[in-house]
């Protein structure tokens, strides 16, 4: 049986799949198998995928029932214990797999393992994250304080950036299926209130950005169901940390600027509601708020003078 089953969703990456890929079988630590779940994609992904002739490669093909669905089956199928996530178009560093597989022997109290990453854009910039308030000195220890990191930093825990125990996320139902946005952020935090994270500060992997334009009109609203905030709102019933409260405000306060971009006035003063129900306000929440009231075409106009601004 192998260490650790590497999960990599995969849905119409033809382009980025096969180097993807190549990182993963570029690893220091060899005793891994690769779960590649095919979540219906229509381009030439799987041809792809088929190029590639390693024993440790599996592939499992499904109707495309979403990202969250599509890791949930690839740890259903894992043999491993330890589950390493990889979205089909980022990239691990050679000794990826090698420094968490170390985090979990070093703390085996710990459930869930995290790595440091980067940020690369389409024109080969790098950008390092910010995290702060990290609650130790040397290179990797316990983070017991996430939602104070996460309320202050580029998310602590990033999808492929984390290895857990297989049997802890199914403990907790794996990813929320059906969800567009923030499924990982509401597993990290569930993750969080009951169990242990381990966190090294070594920069092994890459988020690959394929684009930092910021849309004055957003390209989709936000899901008006909103699984993911009432989620964070149950975990409230068994945290009571107040950084997990501005966790939320956050979330909240991206849907609200959403909405506003979108003209989608009744929603965003719902989702400033929401906010104020967990955090004081901050000038920013309070401006966007203003800027909801006013007529569509006059915020478009005020938005796009913004916009060229900062060009």
């Amino acid at each position: 049986m192998p260490k650790i089953s590497v999960v990599i969703p995969l849905y119409n990456k033809e382009k980025s799949i096969a180097s993807t890929l190549q990182t993963v079988l570029n690893q220091t630590f060899t005793d891994y198998e690769i779960v590649i779940v095919n979540d219906g994609s229509t381009d030439n992904s799987v041809a792809e995928v088929e190029k590639i002739h390693d024993a440790r490669i599996r592939l499992i093909n499904q109707q495309n029932a979403g990202v969250s669905a599509a890791r949930n089956r690839g740890v259903e199928e894992a043999k491993g214990e330890l589950i390493a996530f990889l979205d089909a178009d980022d990239e691990w560093k050679s000794e990826y797999l090698a420094t968490q597989y170390h985090l979990s022997q070093k703390y085996p109290e710990c459930s869930v393992f995290a790595c440091n990453y980067e940020f690369h854009d389409a024109e080969g910039n790098v950008t390092p994250t910010n995290i702060h308030k990290l609650p130790f000195v040397g290179e990797d220890g316990i983070l017991i304080n996430y939602f104070e990191v996460a309320s202050c930093s580029h998310p602590p825990l990033c999808t492929i950036a984390v290895m857990i125990r297989k049997n802890v996320l199914q403990a907790i139902g794996g990813f929320p299926v059906g969800v567009t946005l923030g499924e990982d952020l509401i597993t990290w935090a569930r993750l969080a209130v009951y169990y242990k994270i381990a966190f090294s500060k070594q920069v092994v992997a890459v988020y690959n950005f394929r684009s930092q334009k910021q849309l004055v009109i957003p390209r989709r609203a936000p899901d008006k169901n909103d699984t993911v905030g009432k989620l964070y709102e149950q975990l409230t019933l068994a945290c009571d940390d107040p950084a997990l409260k501005k966790i939320i405000a956050l979330w909240h306060k991206m849907r609200m600027v959403t909405f506003v971009r979108l003209g989608m006035k009744n929603e965003a003063r719902y989702e400033y509601t929401q906010i104020c129900k967990f955090v004081k306000p901050d000038k920013k929440v309070v401006l966007w708020n203003i800027l909801n009231f006013l007529p569509l075409p006059v915020l478009r106009f005020i938005l796009y003078q913004v916009a060229k601004l900062r060009k």
